[in-house]
């Protein structure tokens, strides 16, 4: 299973519906390469921290900051 597929999978599991599951899926790819960019990390600790972010948010809670 590819990547994209696994975050659609996420996304569907939260909630969100197939359309919006892809969309949320590419624009979570997106963010994580801009995030490692920026910010000089790897793409896995920014799509880790962007990922905590969607469930804590998904669960009313406030994640941290990326270093």
């Amino acid at each position: 299973m590819s990547e994209h597929e696994q975050l659609v999978e996420l996304c569907r599991k939260l909630g969100a519906s197939g359309p919006q599951a892809e969309t949320m899926a590419r624009q979570l790819a997106k963010r994580a390469d801009q995030l490692a960019t920026e910010r000089g990390i790897t793409r896995t600790e920014a799509m880790r921290h962007l990922l905590e972010v969607v469930v804590k948010g998904r669960a009313g809670e406030v994640p941290g900051r990326i270093p």
